[in-house]
């Protein structure tokens, strides 16, 4: 069962991996040169999640034909999406929020990798109505 304690404890071990990315490589690359990198961090962590996973967008009860991809979604609960810029907007955050509610994933977590320090300043962690309603333990 996923509760809001499972969902903190997985972004922390989330966030140490892209903290090993970032000590391992540094700033200044592509965001598929980090990517492939906590994909593989993960893998070696043990922790399973989807890559560039379609998000279903239905309107009007109809599924359509979209592009929309998300580029972790980690354990089934947790929409992780990746950036390399100088730094996070709000058009960045609108986008995680909308994969969230897509994909009624109750916590979502940008990475910027363009950055000095991922746990100051390159993560930021939002949290919807879904989150809310999970128990605590």
């Amino acid at each position: 069962m996923i509760t809001q304690k499972y969902l903190d404890e997985l972004s922390y071990e989330l966030i140490g991996a892209c903290i090993e990315v970032h000590k391992a490589i540094g700033k200044g690359l592509l965001e598929n040169i980090y990517h492939q990198c906590l994909k593989e961090e993960l893998i070696f962590r043990k922790i399973n999640f989807v890559t560039e996973m379609k998000v279903p967008l239905l309107y009007r009860d109809k599924e359509l034909n979209t592009d929309l991809r998300c580029d972790l979604f980690v354990e089934n609960c947790l929409v992780v999406e990746l950036k390399a810029v100088s730094e996070i907007n709000g058009m960045h955050e609108a986008q995680l929020l909308t994969y969230m509610k897509l994909l009624k994933a109750p916590k979502g977590i940008i990475i910027n990798f363009n950055c000095f320090n991922i746990f100051k300043e390159g993560q930021k962690t939002f949290v919807n109505e879904y989150y809310k309603l999970l128990p605590k333990f």
